[in-house]
């Protein structure tokens, strides 16, 4: 009785895999259309050791700032909408 529920969980097992999650790894991206790419340099502000650093850039007539540190997985980011210069 064991091996024949065994068998039936295993069969079930490798239907499923074999037609859900197969086809779904397959399927195109759906993502949205991209327009323009502004890939010019940042201008960045490197503080010493202990603060944050900050990148900005001009980006469709607003200004973007980032603030991060070294390689750190936290940062921030503030956009000044009509910023003059850009």
């Amino acid at each position: 009785m064991k091996r024949r529920v065994r068998a039936a969980i295993a069969a079930a097992v490798l239907v499923l895999a074999a037609t859900g999650c197969a086809g779904k790894a397959t399927e195109p991206y759906e993502d949205a259309d991209r327009g323009k790419q502004n890939t010019e340099p940042a201008d960045t502000i490197t503080f010493p050791d202990g603060f944050s650093n900050v990148a900005t850039k001009c980006d469709h007539g607003n200004r973007v700032y980032v603030i991060f540190k070294a390689d750190a997985t936290y940062g921030s980011i503030d956009v000044v909408p009509n910023a003059k210069g850009c």
